[in-house]
């Protein structure tokens, strides 16, 4: 449940990031009305006081100063020293000594925000069940606290809390500051990693829907029709099996990016034709990455086949489609549920991996590869520039880790040995009651 909210968290970011429009333009009375060329995001409406405070250059997370020294003129000479920040920490007359109690004390005030709101919550939410349930608040309150409800309402409530007091701490640092730093352009890194989780997402799931119908079609129809029909098939995933995955995605892409460059008039955008390239490099990633599920299908299939209740079928005359529909792909689809999630992850990892080898995403979509591509030549300069890397590596982590749990519960609940010789006590298992009777 504690992943499942923490992905939830990220897919309203992507979606937010996904719904595209194009302001209207100021126009005189009498014309017809305008709109922008190019097309912006929810997400961009609501990070715009971050986008539009850009500064010049780097500047460290939380820092009211430029990263590096530049020629500055101060009571009337010029010297070399750090400069200030046009947005982060202006509010401060001397940084040097201002700086950590400013940040100390906005810091607490964002905490001491957050727990308000918990607090609120957390009653009106007991209120709400106890009068529901028509218990005592006191008892709904202790069933709550020692975890005895049928749903994890105790681990709901202890990850939106964390989530809440991050969020709100960000929030209330960013109106005066930057506070993962900016990059080379001046413009803010969370912002960019904001928006590289729709990147990130789209990969993940898209091409798991790419990858989903060709292994279960061809895996099943290998195990079940054998003959030639498996024949052909193995040697097909086979032969693409052999040839290294990333040659043959930047193949593929640099031919893509060849025939957007030649007919640009397809799309009418810069985003859209950024779209196109991570809609085909989704589309090359999955044909590229169904073997391994298909060889998995095709072996449980190559068993379920010699079973007693599907050789009775065939024996009764029953069709091989109503066969594979209703015996062979129920018995399938815990194997696929549980290896789809946990190539979820995968996919994300490898967008990473294939923009920071330069062909992945377009260079100006936001991406965790572009990033860490950027952050390759600002490792290497003096003083480092470590923030990027980090930031990308963070959003990466918690995008990663939730699924990956997610998977271990998917594969947990679907697995009949994990369900029996588990320590789940048998009241788990009981008839669910309605919801407010289950936070009561």
């Amino acid at each position: 449940m504690a992943s499942g909210l923490v992905l939830l968290f990220f897919v309203i970011i992507a979606l937010l990031d996904s719904i595209h429009y194009r302001p209207r333009l100021e126009s005189l009375p009498g014309q017809p009305t305008r709109y922008a060329s190019e097309a912006v995001s929810a997400l961009d409406t609501v990070l715009a006081p971050l986008s539009k405070a850009r500064e010049r250059s780097y500047s460290a997370p939380l820092s009211a100063n430029g990263f590096r020294k530049e020629t500055v003129e101060r009571d009337g000479q010029k010297m070399r020293d750090y400069p200030r920040l046009k947005f982060g920490g202006a509010h401060l007359h001397e940084p040097t000594q201002e700086l950590t109690r400013d940040v100390a004390l906005r810091s607490l005030q964002a905490f001491g925000l957050a727990l308000c709101l918990i607090a609120v919550l957390v009653v009106t939410g007991l209120g709400w069940a106890s009068r529901q349930s028509q218990q005592p608040l006191a008892r709904v309150w202790h069933r709550l606290r020692k975890g005895q409800t049928y749903w994890p309402w105790r681990t709901i409530c202890l990850t939106l809390a964390c989530l809440m007091v991050v969020l709100t701490w960000v929030l209330v640092l960013s109106q005066n500051y930057h506070v993962f730093g900016t990059d080379r352009t001046g413009n803010s890194v969370l912002v960019f990693a904001l928006k590289s989780v729709r990147t990130a997402l789209v990969i993940g799931s898209l091409t798991t829907l790419v990858v989903l119908p060709l292994a279960l079609l061809l895996g099943v129809l290998a195990g079940y029709l054998r003959g030639w029909v498996d024949e052909v098939i193995q040697y097909c995933y086979t032969l693409l099996a052999s040839i290294p995955d990333v040659l043959l995605i930047a193949a593929s892409v640099l031919m893509l990016q060849v025939f957007i460059d030649q007919n640009q008039g397809f799309w009418g955008t810069a985003l859209e034709r950024s779209d196109a390239r991570l809609f085909f490099l989704c589309m090359i990633l999955g044909v590229t990455s169904f073997t391994g599920l298909c060889r998995l299908v095709r072996g449980e299939t190559l068993k379920l086949r010699e079973l007693e209740y599907i050789q009775s079928a065939r024996a009764m005359g029953v069709s091989t489609h109503r066969i594979l529909q209703r015996h062979i792909l129920p018995n399938l689809m815990h194997l696929v549920l549980i290896n789809t999630v946990m190539q979820f992850s995968g996919f994300v990892m490898a967008e990473a991996v294939l923009s920071y080898v330069g062909v992945g995403v377009d260079p100006k979509t936001a991406s965790f590869g572009v990033m860490i591509n950027t952050a390759r030549a600002e490792l290497a300069a003096t003083p480092i520039v470590w923030w990027t890397l980090s930031t990308a590596f963070a959003f990466m982590f918690f995008i990663v880790l939730s699924a990956n749990l997610l998977a271990d519960a998917v594969r947990d609940a679907f697995d009949p040995r994990t369900r029996l010789h588990g320590n789940t006590p048998a009241s788990a298992f009981s008839t669910p009651t309605p919801l407010s009777a289950e936070v009561a």
